[in-house]
């Protein structure tokens, strides 16, 4: 039975950690035991959306919104007059197996300000994971946000206990970061993640020889970066990104939106809300480099620093390098056709292995998920040649994929040849 005060809590906390959408559900697998109380798979978690719009599927709360610093982009600085409170180890324990038998939740996701300093939060958030494993036997998903500052040893003893943790940057350059949270550093939020790395590859290395070694955070790291609360660009956010990746071997990299709460600090910008269609574009841009082979200085670099919030990165690049297309879908290599607009990775499957046993057209594609209203522009393929990006100028494709007609000049004649001689595709 929950109580009423726990009750009061969850509706405190709960709120507070909305912010923080470093928040995965998924990546690792482990099965229960007898005596013990649930599992954790890899895909198997299932999904609910907030308020807000933001996938959730976990007990995703804080353990306390009581914080010694005072950062100009955080809801719970300990400068703003708002309801404060603190979860016992105890008390987050039993909700979550109170949840999870009910079937509420698939997992926790716990966060926390800074109480006292930070081994002192990050030892009792420990607490709570090894309560959940130990005492109630609890073999389901567990992420914790490790707290910057704290010890090797607490890092440690966190990545036993749970699945995933993450080390949250949030400022994308160590000199905004000064600015708006003038207690942080590069530093305390690299070096956990230096540690949490290594112990990943440790862990890996001991179970090959020993099967039953014990897991460390199975389910890899993550962090979050603050869109929108600085001058940095997209950029300098993604060529963080791509290092993080290379040199810390992430799981995500997660980006949100600056959500103006504190808009009486004259350091943060005036936004009426959140950038969310910049967070999208930079999320699209992030999945091109783990899965499209893109390196971040393709898709932005310093003559392009922001993405282009009209059109996907992709389609982006395509027009800014038209000397690479068209590209014949029936003998690029794998590569080139990842990089065509309107082509995902199951398409790119499917036409080299359908491409063994017949020259494709623009039918074959159709079928094979294609966007042929982006990818029509960028291929050639076994029938009569198109007018492609080479034949209309990529400002001219710009226009035709965002359906804006020129209306005068070269660029009215071309669009009015081109909607005469491809009909069928439009």
């Amino acid at each position: 039975m929950i109580s009423e005060s726990s009750l009061e809590k969850l509706k405190i906390l709960a709120g507070a950690a909305k912010y923080d959408v470093s928040c995965a559900s998924s990546g690792t697998k482990r099965s229960n035991t007898p005596g013990g109380i649930g599992n954790a798979t890899a895909w198997g978690i299932c999904h609910s959306f907030a308020e807000d719009g933001r996938c959730i599927s976990l007990l995703k709360i804080m353990l306390s919104n009581y914080c010694i610093y005072d950062c100009a982009y955080c809801y719970n600085r300990k400068s703003n007059d708002i309801p404060r409170t603190s979860f016992t180890p105890d008390e987050i324990a039993s909700l979550t197996i109170e949840f999870y038998r009910r079937n509420y939740i698939e997992g926790l996701f716990l966060s926390s300000g800074v109480l006292v300093n930070p081994d002192h939060t990050m030892e009792r958030m420990v607490l709570v994971a090894k309560k959940l494993r130990t005492e109630h036997r609890y073999n389901g998903y567990i992420h914790l946000k490790t707290i910057p500052g704290a010890s090797q040893q607490l890092i440690a003893d966190a990545g036993r206990w749970a699945d995933r943790l993450s080390v949250n940057i949030e400022i994308p350059t160590e000199n905004n970061l000064k600015i708006l949270a003038p207690d942080k550093d590069f530093k305390s939020v690299l070096e956990p993640m230096k540690i949490i790395s290594t112990g990943i590859i440790e862990s890996k290395e001991e179970r090959r020889t020993h099967r039953n070694a014990p897991l460390f955070s199975p389910s890899g790291q993550s962090t979050q970066l603050i869109v929108g609360a600085t001058n940095d660009t997209d950029h300098t956010i993604l060529k963080l990104s791509s290092a993080l990746y290379t040199r810390r071997d992430l799981k995500r990299v997660y980006y949100s939106g600056y959500i103006p709460v504190n808009s009486y600090d004259s350091r943060l910008p005036a936004l009426s809300a959140p950038p969310l269609r910049r967070e999208h574009r930079l999320y699209q841009a992030d999945w091109l480099m783990r899965f499209y082979g893109f390196r971040s200085n393709e898709i932005v670099n310093e003559e392009n620093p922001n993405l282009d919030l009209e059109l996907d990165p992709k389609v982006t690049w395509a027009l800014r390098n038209p000397h690479l297309f068209p590209v014949d879908v029936n003998t690029a290599d794998p590569l080139m056709l990842l990089r065509i607009p309107g082509v995902g990775t199951k398409s790119v499957q499917l036409i080299l292995m359908a491409r063994k046993h017949n020259r494709l057209n623009s039918s074959h594609l159709k079928k094979m998920g294609v966007v042929m209203k982006r990818a029509q522009f960028f291929i050639t393929c076994n029938e009569l040649r198109s007018r492609n990006v080479q034949d209309l100028r990529p400002e001219i494709v710009r226009q035709l994929l965002l359906d804006k007609k020129p209306v005068s000049g070269d660029s009215a004649i071309q669009l009015k040849m081109f909607y005469q001689t491809m009909p069928a595709l439009r």
